[in-house]
């Protein structure tokens, strides 16, 4: 950036020296704004915000257990049932948001028929958290 001269004697050379008069007045300018908007930004507004606690609420579900003995016969929660009302007892607790756990329990002695039975009703009424309890051998 060069600027003309008014001395005669340099009348064609440009001025290599920078004009710092321009460069202050920016910075004083900038200065009165930071010191006229410091003031504001240290003004705050407080608020009562309410609290929130991070845990989800967590459904815990309901364990059924499920036992056949050695005849075929049905047991929910040791209530003896049929198996076309153990059928209406899955497809109620299969419409629950929270699946409960299904125990079942089965007599070394029954037929398979009467397990794969049951694991189908569980099926069909979308029920899929089943599992088997055994009793370890003595």
């Amino acid at each position: 950036m060069a600027f003309a001269s008014f001395d005669s004697k340099r009348s064609n050379a440009p001025v290599a020296e920078i004009n710092m008069v321009p460069l202050i007045d920016v910075m004083l300018v900038l200065l009165v704004i930071f010191i006229v908007t410091a003031p504001l930004l240290t003004h705050a507004v407080k608020l009562d915000l309410p609290k929130v606690s991070s845990k989800a609420n967590e459904i815990k579900p309901d364990k059924i257990e499920f036992a056949i003995d050695a005849s075929g016969q049905r047991y929910w929660n040791g209530e003896t049932v049929t198996r076309e009302e153990a059928q209406a007892r899955f497809l109620v607790e299969g419409r629950k948001p929270a699946q409960p756990e299904i125990h079942l329990r089965a007599d070394q002695e029954v037929a398979y028929k009467a397990v794969a039975q049951t694991l189908a009703d569980a099926s069909k009424a979308g029920l899929s958290k089943v599992g088997f309890v055994s009793e370890p051998e003595r």
